[in-house]
């Protein structure tokens, strides 16, 4: 398969920019003095893409570029990145990462939740700061009694529910559908969901579709005595009204591993000493993210051997063959 001509979109983990150049012609655009002229000349030769690593919005007028593309495998199962909805009209793959990360999520989810309920960031850099040998640290609020709501039940969602079950604690979800194979409780309306729980888990994916979907009125419905937790997009959430919402204590707390712009989180988040921010960990392990790289390199191949996509995403056309 060296013979097809692969581009890297942006500097991405070894095994992918390896196993890509082992197994086809790989372009890396970074290292062109002019990127543009560069995407111009190889662009007519571009088959597949390796999407991933901080890459812009690949949208259809990136894609004009490369008349001769057919699969676009991202790196992550999330690719709000990429506008599947028009590679799909122009019969382009797009894949992405799933199940790989299922769990690594789904545990950073359950370790947030306990972090922010338990303050348990606050509790160890209260230790480190001798203030133990003064008095012991607040009371803090708990788990227990409490009621968990999680928006959007995909792979993660159910992973993540799985395991808030196994606290003998109530899960309830909102999706776009009920699904019949679930025990949980199912809300068709977010805003009646947030009025009848304590925490809000959001797992749902990113993109036009869910942007702001947790807005001021859903953290309203959730209460003083609520709890946000975060590990999809940052998107999903309306963080100036997120922001407010802490400050005039509308919400108890917030544990967030993702942000609008990140890695550029907001001032205001960062000042507040009751809630937990992470950097956008929820499937950084080596563990995972090797196995996530692998699968990259699994689609591009599979897909050029005449195999079909691995794993591909919704909108694209092989999904309707």
């Amino acid at each position: 398969m060296k013979s097809v001509d692969v581009l890297l979109s942006a500097p991405m983990m070894p095994l992918i920019m390896d196993g890509v150049a082992a197994a086809f012609t790989a372009h890396r655009p970074w290292e062109a003095k002019d990127r543009d002229a560069f995407l111009r000349e190889v662009g007519p030769r571009i088959r597949g893409i390796a999407a991933g690593g901080g890459h812009a919005k690949i949208d259809g007028r990136f894609m004009d570029l490369f008349p001769k593309l057919e699969i676009i495998a991202n790196f992550g199962v999330g690719y709000d990145n990429i506008d599947a909805a028009e590679a799909g009209r122009r019969k382009v793959i797009v894949t992405n990462t799933p199940d790989v990360l299922t769990d690594e999520v789904a545990d950073l989810a359950i370790g947030l939740l306990l972090s922010t309920i338990r303050q348990l960031p606050q509790a160890e850099r209260y230790l480190r700061a001798g203030k133990w040998l003064e008095k012991n640290f607040p009371l803090t609020t708990t788990l227990r009694g409490r009621k968990v709501g999680i928006l959007g039940l995909g792979r993660i969602g159910k992973a993540v529910a799985q395991r808030v079950a196994a606290f003998d604690v109530p899960v309830a979800y909102h999706g776009r559908n009920k699904q019949a194979d679930v025990p949980y409780r199912y809300y068709a309306s977010l805003n009646e969901m947030a009025r009848d729980v304590d925490v809000l888990i959001v797992v749902t994916p990113g993109g036009a579709g869910t942007k702001n979907l947790v807005n001021a009125e859903v953290l309203r419905n959730l209460g003083p005595n609520g709890i946000l937790v975060n590990v999809s997009r940052g998107s999903v959430v309306d963080e100036p009204a997120l922001i407010q919402a802490l400050r005039d204590k509308t919400i108890l707390s917030a544990g967030l591993d993702v942000f609008v712009d990140e890695p550029r989180v907001p001032a205001e988040l960062i000042a507040m000493d009751h809630i937990v921010l992470l950097p956008h960990v929820g499937s950084a392990s080596v563990h995972t993210r090797n196995a996530m790289g692998q699968l990259v390199v699994d689609n591009l191949t599979a897909w050029f051997a005449g195999k079909g996509p691995k794993t591909p995403v919704a909108e694209t056309p092989w999904q309707r063959r």
